[in-house]
């Protein structure tokens, strides 16, 4: 069998959870949950007694406050792509293992610095400043070896060459990740790498067969696997540049057409699309802006011009809004820069035989009233948690990534049950509530009435329920936000959730 050659393999713990959660550790008690099964837990949940492999409904015994987001492979693998490609700029043929794992080929890189330890070490301070502190680093013979060295207790574990199979030899079996063969192993009374590796490998070959041979041969250090590089990133960005600079979001979106195109042209080229994409405007002054743009689907060269003009649209708003002394230097534009994030491949995006129906049509209709009537010009509606109807719903223009401020499964104590009003009114609405002497009705500070509803806006009351009180922000210095609620139905059969502060009544809501 061909010699291992020298590895170095970086692994991030708990990438799944790095990618969904953003940031580096330490974070909140959170599992991430597939087929009802926990795939990774964070370190704060696994001080609790969460595992691995547990089932959802025994992790949440364990800790009634665990945050359960469901398992994105993709989305893991998106995260990890610019950590590849920073590694890629200081060690040259990165492999993929998986997201979260990485291997190169030490010897190169040891080599520039001096020495695998020295080589690990920079690599090390290198991520940890890019924001990644987690990485640990793992040098052995084959990149087997070299995996379980990085998970060792230490940022940077080296294993001399010759010596893989004496420090695999007290690691229990089940690191071969091979539930059947390890399960047998264990009970025929087998239980580490070095029990393995000293049986008799024609004898091992014969009862396990050549899946078995491989296994016996990573237990005994024999990890001939290369390190395969990852095949080079298409090169996706264009930019165009302007001289002079151009004011006009028009002008601008009608000069950028030709890189767009190009864009689109490299697009096909690597036979993806584009699902994300960052536009960073530069202006005279040196200036950048960048922003990055979600599609529900994926763009096409017409998105990308909207998304150039919505950007410079937003710009000239912004700045027009700001005060005199605090307005932001924004001048003419002198570069447009298109950087495609995130593709997918192209085949997962061709229409069917006989075209995708409603979903394409749909999508065409609101994309083309969207283009115009601007980016805010079409949007969808999501839950969020509060206690005001207001704040319970989030407003997100169309192909943006919905993102609710709060948790709705959150407790919020004194928010409004099921049902909900149909009709939110934003802001909310004045509205006049009456005594039967005519007067306004009016709540004391114990939340009693001082009578019962007898009208409302100008309608007779034909049913009411309430006063309920709620109250917001009770540290605030001015007060937070308070009131007390009403359901009332007026003669018209027309139920309104209406709220008091003060002596003000004001419509929040209505049911149809």
């Amino acid at each position: 069998m061909t010699a291992p050659l020298r590895a170095m393999v970086l692994w991030f713990p708990d990438w799944p959870l790095r990618a969904a959660l953003g940031g580096p550790p330490p974070h909140p008690p959170t599992a991430l949950v597939h087929a009802n099964t926990v795939i990774a837990c964070t370190a704060s949940a696994r001080e609790h007694g969460v595992r691995a492999g547990q089932r959802r409904r025994v992790a949440q015994g364990h800790i009634s406050s665990l945050r359960v987001l469901p398992h994105d492979v993709a989305r893991d693998e998106r995260a990890f792509l610019p950590v590849l490609q920073l590694i890629e700029k200081h060690a040259p043929g990165v492999a993929l293992l998986r997201p979260g794992l990485a291997a190169v080929r030490a010897r190169g890189i040891s080599r520039y610095h001096g020495g695998e330890a020295e080589a690990a070490d920079a690599l090390i301070g290198i991520l940890a400043e890019a924001g990644f502190p987690e990485v640990r680093v793992g040098i052995a013979d084959g990149p087997f070896t070299a995996e379980l060295a990085a998970r060792g207790p230490t940022p940077r574990t080296v294993v001399p060459p010759g010596l893989a199979k004496e420090f695999l030899a007290p690691l229990p079996v089940r690191v071969l990740r091979d539930e059947q063969l390890t399960g047998l192993l264990i009970r025929l009374g087998v239980r580490t790498l070095g029990d393995f590796a000293g049986l008799d490998e024609i004898e091992v070959r014969d009862r396990f067969g050549e899946r078995g041979a491989r296994l016996h041969a990573l237990a005994a250090g024999a990890d001939s696997r290369p390190v395969v590089p990852r095949p080079p990133d298409p090169e996706l960005v264009r930019s165009v540049e302007f001289e002079p600079a151009l004011a006009g979001a028009d002008q601008v979106a009608f000069a950028v057409r030709q890189t767009v195109d190009a864009v689109m042209l490299a697009l096909a080229d690597a036979s993806v699309v584009c699902t994300e994409v960052r536009i960073d405007l530069v202006d005279d002054n040196g200036a950048v802006f960048s922003r990055p743009w979600l599609h529900p689907t994926c763009f096409d060269a017409a998105d990308l011009v909207d998304r150039v003009r919505w950007q410079l649209e937003a710009l000239g708003a912004e700045s027009a809004k700001a005060p005199v002394d605090e307005a932001r230097a924004f001048g003419g534009i002198v570069l447009v820069r298109i950087v495609p994030v995130a593709v997918d491949d192209a085949a997962h995006h061709q229409p069917g035989l006989f075209g995708s129906g409603t979903d394409e049509r749909l999508h065409h209709a609101i994309s083309r009233v969207q283009t115009m009537l601007g980016h805010e010009g079409v949007v969808t509606a999501a839950l969020s948690g509060g206690r005001w109807l207001a704040d319970r719903q989030v407003l997100t223009p169309w192909g943006e990534r919905s993102t609710a401020p709060r948790d709705p499964a959150r407790p919020w104590p004194g928010s409004l049950p099921d049902p909900l009003p149909a009709e939110v009114f934003r802001p909310p609405r004045p509205i006049g509530v009456l005594a039967p002497d005519g007067g306004t009705l009016l709540v004391d500070d114990r939340g009693a009435l001082s009578a019962a509803p007898s009208r409302i806006d100008g309608d007779e009351v034909q049913a009411w329920a309430g006063p309920w009180p709620i109250h917001e922000r009770r540290w605030d210095a001015n007060g937070g936000k308070r009131g007390h609620r009403l359901q009332i139905v007026d003669g018209h059969d027309r139920a309104w959730l209406v709220f008091c502060t003060g002596d003000r009544w004001w419509a929040e809501g209505r049911y149809r």
